[in-house]
């Protein structure tokens, strides 16, 4: 088996440090002050994704929590934690729930194999391929179907949202959270805001 050397990311942060260091001398001394993100990011795991990569995220900026196929559980304390705390804390009004299409955990779910403790999780996605069923049998193409199912889990986070306490505290509060459903497409490289795409259709978004 091949071993893998990770000595080379290591390498590479250095070489960043050093470069930041001579462009800007107090950047790093800034940084220790605190964070000021402007959004909080609900991304997926995969790898192929950073929203730092794609989205050209500078240190600070966004507030990040990811896992498999970008899903809000109600039973996860997790990204709720991260959410409180971004809204509360962090004083963000802006969340993004950032899918991809090619999404393994997606295509996981519509295929319905056993997955183990996966499937778990991924009962969370089987419960939008359910409520959008009768839509999804229409389309014929394999792929397109599951770029389809993508969007509209992508969708149906922003529901999730929703329906959670710290959305709901906050709007008690009068703040004004302003929820964003984008697609990272592999194809183009580009990324997708559903709200465009399904403008003057009957999806919430």
């Amino acid at each position: 088996m091949c071993q893998v050397n990770l000595n080379k990311y290591l390498d590479h942060n250095k070489v960043w440090a050093k470069k930041l260091n001579k462009s800007d001398a107090d950047y790093f001394s800034h940084l220790q002050e605190g964070q000021h993100p402007i959004a909080l990011l609900l991304g997926c795991s995969d790898s192929r994704v950073s929203p730092s990569t794609v989205l050209g995220i500078e240190l600070g900026e966004l507030f990040i929590h990811r896992n498999i196929a970008n899903v809000v559980s109600h039973t996860d304390l997790n990204f709720l934690s991260v959410m409180q705390y971004a809204v509360e804390n962090l004083n963000i009004k802006d969340i993004i729930v950032y899918g991809h299409y090619g999404c393994g955990g997606v295509k996981a779910a519509y295929e319905d194999k056993s997955n183990g403790m996966l499937d778990n999780w991924l009962a969370n996605i089987k419960d939008v391929i359910r409520h959008h069923q009768n839509e999804l049998n229409l389309i014929e193409d394999e792929e397109l179907k599951l770029q389809k199912l993508v969007e509209l889990n992508t969708l149906e986070q922003i529901e999730n949202i929703k329906q959670t306490s710290v959305y709901k505290n906050a709007l008690d509060k009068g703040i004004d959270l302003k929820l964003h459903a984008w697609v990272f497409d592999f194809s183009t490289g580009l990324v997708h805001d559903l709200k465009e795409k399904y403008k003057g259709k009957p999806v919430q978004v």
